[in-house]
């Protein structure tokens, strides 16, 4: 029987770009970026490191379709290096792979690179016929924000909410993400909101407005792995922990037939009950510390906070503004400004939700720091409400 991943795997080493409109940088030198600090904070010369997985999703950045850039920027000895790909999961996907590798015993020490340049491609990730520079990906009739605002209408509706208290608390978790990033110096966007102006601001999509949108950015972020042994020698007794990884992609249930409602995302519900319980959590309300999860547009994060049983059925909405998801609450989200303030630069957002994570189980994350942390939880969504892929990661200081 499949015992899991559960503390078979140390994270030893992270990094973090500044993500916002890199016009200064190439894809080369954000991968550099991100390496270099997760080298200095492992401690370890890259000559040390057995294998190598990079996140790209698009590969018109000029990072091209294999993964041989990764060996290339860093000057790697000629290791195995792979190039993983899986929505907006993509950089989660890099981190699986490479905690795998390590679990498995095929590696003692590995490396998850997650990288993305689309501010110089001209995508703006909202509705427009070309998509910049990119090969057009239009499909009539589609968009993002209307796929997601058809989540918040049918939520509303299958709780019997009034749209206008939707949309307070969704402009709630806007203006909480914004809060929190103005003490990030890695954030894209630092600018204070106030809840008036995110309800009054233009729509995209009803009840999507501006700012309950996510933008585009540029950066990188990276995380290397060990095996605990190996961690104990380089870092000493007090090091974070892999406490599970589980991945849950769409298999047509949702378009096939009516048994899903609409309200909710379904592979987040199958991945979080995997997660829960390779990580040996039994109440995640209590014992979680904080989430990251993937707020590409604020009725996302509303509707996960459910789905990852944080909220009742319905009570999400009550949650938010009683202020549960703070950074002062019950278990705060997005502490350091989620997708939301950082832009969401596909292959690399996976593994700067874990950075974030990482930094506050070590009491590294300056201001924004919680009290004591002991386990935190990533999220990703790849997709649209009735077709994705949901990843999540569970990390824990070492016991």
């Amino acid at each position: 029987m499949a015992e899991g991943i559960r503390d078979k795997v140390a994270i030893i080493g992270m990094g973090c770009t500044r993500f916002g409109e890199r016009w200064d940088a190439r894809p080369e030198d954000l991968v550099t970026e991100a390496f270099e600090e997760a080298l200095a904070d492992a401690g370890i010369d890259k000559d040390q490191i057995d294998a190598g997985w990079f996140g790209v999703f698009y590969d018109e950045q000029n990072v091209g379709k294999s993964a041989y850039p990764l060996s290339q920027y860093l000057r790697l000895q000629n290791i195995p290096v792979t190039r993983v790909e899986n929505l907006c999961a993509t950089g989660t996907e890099a981190l699986r792979g490479a905690a795998y590798a390590v679990a498995a015993g095929a590696c003692d020490i590995a490396l998850a690179m997650g990288c993305e340049k689309l501010k110089d491609t001209g995508f703006a990730g909202l509705p427009e016929r070309t998509k910049g520079t990119f090969e057009d990906l239009y499909q009539p009739g589609f968009t993002p924000p209307g796929a997601f605002a058809q989540l918040g209408a049918t939520y509303a509706y299958k709780h019997r909410i009034d749209m206008r208290d939707l949309k307070r608390a969704m402009a709630h978790v806007s203006w909480k993400s914004h809060e929190n990033a103005v003490s990030n110096e890695k954030a894209h966007l630092r600018r204070r909101l106030t809840v008036d102006a995110i309800m009054n601001a233009p729509m995209v999509a009803f009840p999507l407005g501006v700012f309950d949108c996510c933008g585009v950015s540029d950066g990188a972020a990276c995380a290397i792995v060990a095996r605990p042994e190996i961690a104990r020698e380089l870092v000493g007794p007090d090091f974070v922990t892999i406490k599970s990884m589980q991945l849950s992609p769409s298999n047509g249930v949702e378009m096939g037939h009516a048994s899903w409602d609409g309200a909710h995302t379904l592979t987040t519900r199958k991945a979080a009950e995997r997660a829960y319980a390779e990580a040996g959590i039994s109440d995640p309300r209590s014992e979680l510390g904080l989430t990251e999860v993937h707020d590409c547009f604020s009725i996302t994060e509303l509707v996960l906070m459910e789905d990852l049983g944080l909220s009742d059925e319905g009570r999400a909405p009550s949650d938010i503004l009683d202020g549960k998801f703070d950074h002062g609450g019950e278990i705060p989200c997005q502490v350091d400004g989620g997708l939301k303030c950082f832009g969401h630069p596909i292959g690399a957002s996976g593994l700067r939700m874990a950075y974030e994570i990482y930094l506050q189980l070590l009491g590294r994350a300056g201001k924004r720091q919680l009290k004591d942390p002991r386990l935190g939880l990533a999220h990703n969504l790849g997709g649209i409400p009735n077709r994705n892929v949901a990843a999540i990661s569970i990390l824990g200081l070492n016991t």
